[in-house]
């Protein structure tokens, strides 16, 4: 498997090179589960994400978060670790193969009851969820953020904040969508609109960041 984002960050690749091996590693299991990923092409958030995220996490000191898009557990097992006992995670997911992965390094590192895997489709399981949650990751499929959009912003507290992985495809969704093959088209107009309404929607404050494949940070401002 191609973890193809790993391969197309969009900033300077000495830069880029910098941030990956120079801030500070992960250590202990977690670390050897970022080294599988990567060594596996396992699609995981990159290191720069990793560092990024701990630090957002830690000032928020979040409570009650939601991840949609689990894959193996890495970034729900980093989010479980950074907050510590106090907090809980709730991530969905709906591919059976991640979904077991997942349960088996949920349990290699202790973290089965601070994190509750949610499994079938994100679109039906958002809807009978209540919150509201201090922080959301959104990492699935990239057509679907402006779908799963307003129920993220449902369920997320005044204050909250909304975080949304590899939103820019390499840059690519701002080329004419006539340079775009066919079948990468409805990402390209999905993520389009969902770039659209984040930015300018006057009840949101966003951020966009040249994290990995680009991040975006959604508050709602009452």
């Amino acid at each position: 498997m191609l973890n193809e984002m790993m391969h197309r960050p969009i900033v300077n690749q000495d830069v880029l090179h910098y941030m990956r091996t120079e801030q500070k590693q992960l250590t202990g299991k977690l670390g050897e589960l970022e080294a599988y990923a990567h060594e596996q092409g396992v699609p995981v958030i990159p290191h720069e994400t990793v560092v990024f995220m701990q630090f957002l996490l830690k000032q928020l000191k979040a409570k009650n978060v939601l991840e949609i898009g689990t894959a193996i557990g890495f970034s729900a097992s980093l989010m479980a670790e950074t907050l510590g006992e106090e907090a809980h995670i709730t991530t969905i997911d709906r591919f059976p193969v991640m979904i077991e992965k997942a349960k088996a390094n949920f349990e290699k590192m202790g973290l089965s009851e601070r994190v509750t895997l949610l499994e079938g489709e994100a679109a039906e399981l958002l809807q009978t969820l209540e919150g509201p949650y201090d922080f959301i990751f959104m990492d699935s499929a990239k057509s679907k953020y402006i779908t799963f959009l307003p129920e993220c912003l449902r369920l997320l507290k005044p204050g909250g904040v909304l975080m949304v992985d590899d939103i820019f495809q390499a840059g690519t969704i701002f080329h004419p969508i006539e340079e775009t093959p066919r079948k990468n088209r409805a990402i390209y107009r999905k993520l389009n609109e969902f770039l659209e309404t984040v930015t300018k929607a006057p009840d949101l404050t966003s951020s966009l960041l040249p994290l990995g494949d680009g991040v975006a940070l959604i508050t709602k401002d009452k």
